[in-house]
Order: C-alpha cells, then structure tokens, then sequence
C-alpha cells in the first residue's frame, strides 16, 4: 500500500479539486461562526436572532454539520454577525 500525501483533509476525501475547495470554504466559515458564538457567550438563541437563521439551524453550525450549509447561506450568516470576508484568489502550483 503507497501513502499518498494530500494538501489538506478535503482533498484526501473529495471527488473533485471543486468539492474541495468548496469544503474546505465552507469549513473554515461554519470554525469562524462557531467561534464568534463562543466568544460572544451567545446562546443558540441569541446567535439564531443574530444571525438571521432558527436556533436548530444553530445547533446543526455548532455540532458542524457541513452538508446542510451552502457557501451563500455562511456568507450571509457572516456579514450579519460583522465579519468581514476576504478571498484571494492566486493561480494554483
């Protein structure tokens, strides 16, 4: 058996480079959420207002449940709990 060293997680487990990075997206939003709502010592209720979304869709980010998030719903939930997004694109080795 040959070990095959990957770049991160999501490229060992994904498909496709796209699934990839879209997971890997996706992964490091639902970290910065669950984080500002640590931090913040919010309660699930408190971050469902502030976000924009209900309490069970809280606990589904918290217990990190990926599937059931799409970039444009974590992108929204960001910007409405005042983070600040930033991509770089840059041309891959």
């Amino acid at each position: 058996m040959s070990k095959m060293k990957f770049k991160s997680v999501w490229d060992a487990i994904e498909a496709t480079p796209e699934d990839s990075e879209n997971m890997r997206l996706r992964s490091k939003l639902m970290m910065s959420l669950s984080s500002q709502i640590t931090k913040r010592g919010l309660t699930q209720a408190q971050a469902a207002k502030l976000f924009g979304i209900t309490q069970p869709r809280v606990s589904d980010l918290m217990r990190g449940k990926i599937s059931l998030f799409g970039l444009d719903a974590l992108v929204n939930m960001a910007t409405a709990a005042g983070l600040h997004i930033e991509m770089k694109i840059r041309k891959v080795a």
